[in-house]
């Protein structure tokens, strides 16, 4: 029973009668309710409850239109004759219930409370329905967004195994340093970047680990900066976007050339949460360009950020005989 009174349909079924009874019994020469207005009342509400949870899911929603209006046709006519050859020959005998004043009259009488009835019914149906497939898009979004997310890890290890490799190889010094900068990267990436949104300061933290990673990986062969500017950091972003970018920059920049290899990053983000993010790299004419802005990582981070910031960024990507370089604004506000 608690699970009945708890069910919200019930409810606004209960209150829509009510209001409709009103409207139907109110007699403004005679405002008193009387008795037999119940059961006339009830004779509407049986077929209401017809129409509503057997017509309508039967009929109407798979597509039948033509047997729901013909049910529906002999409802409303079985409402006329309950009506007028049993209820009224009961309370009116020798009024109303003498004679039948015809179709057209009990139909005007008839339909404009069966409609009303019937009506709020099929408009509350369909706001769940809209309910339901707003959640399933979501689900559908949250499920592409796990996904693309999941490719990043690959991606990054794939790279920088190959680095880790060389530096093996050549018996590096580092390699123990590139290892543990290697490993507190992907411990983020893998455990604390299941939420959609993860605090600001956290995720320049890891940019920071990252050029570091970065630094380690073209040592001797050229410079990776940092700029930042970060008047509010009280803000929250989706993670392992801007890493994406750096990320190319450091593979495209160190794979064109071996050394004088440039990489400049610059973040600012303003007290109103507008994100500006510049990364550039340079590269040496005559190498295969064409590849720079494709592959997996830049295609996921564009469709991740066409999901979570719909009208809310903006990417530019401008390459030059010398030089690539990535635009983007995002509007943090968005993802609080």
């Amino acid at each position: 029973m608690k699970k009945i009174f708890l069910n919200k349909e019930i409810w606004f079924q209960v209150i829509l009668h009510i209001v409709v009874f009103i409207f139907y019994s109110f007699d403004r020469r005679n405002p008193e309710i009387q008795p037999y207005q119940y059961v006339f009342f009830l004779n509407f509400v049986l077929a209401g409850l017809a129409v509503n949870y057997i017509l309508l899911p039967k009929f109407l929603y798979p597509g039948a239109y033509l047997k729901f209006i013909i049910y529906v046709a002999l409802v409303t006519a079985w409402v006329i004759f309950v009506e007028e050859a049993i209820l009224e020959k009961i309370y009116f005998p020798d009024t109303r219930g003498a004679r039948f004043l015809g179709v057209g009259y009990n139909l005007m009488s008839t339909l404009p409370t069966l409609s009303v009835l019937a009506g709020f019914k099929f408009g509350w149906d369909a706001l769940i329905k809209q309910k339901e497939v707003k959640e399933l898009k979501d689900s559908v979004k949250e499920s592409e967004l796990q996904f693309l997310k999941s490719q990043i890890n690959p991606h990054f290890l794939f790279n920088n195994m190959n680095n880790l490799y060389s530096y093996a190889i050549e018996k590096s010094p580092r390699t123990p340093e590139l290892i543990l900068e290697l490993s507190g990267v992907l411990r983020y990436m893998l455990y604390e970047c299941k939420a959609k949104y993860v605090s600001l300061s956290k995720e320049v933290e890891q940019l920071e680990n990252f050029i570091n990673l970065g630094r380690l990986q073209i040592e001797g062969r050229g410079k990776v900066t940092l700029s930042k500017s970060i008047t509010q950091s009280n803000f929250r972003i989706a993670p392992l976007i801007l890493i994406v970018f750096i990320e190319n920059a450091l593979k495209h920049g160190s794979s064109s050339q071996t050394s004088d290899i440039i990489i400049d990053v610059d973040i600012k983000v303003t007290e109103d949460g507008l994100l500006s993010f510049t990364c550039s790299n340079n590269y040496k004419t005559g190498t295969n360009t064409n590849n720079l802005d494709s592959g997996i990582g830049l295609e996921n981070v564009k469709k991740r950020l066409a999901i979570m910031y719909p009208k809310a960024h903006t990417l530019h990507i401008n390459a030059d005989k010398k030089t690539y370089e990535v635009k983007l604004t995002m509007d943090l506000k968005k993802s609080r």
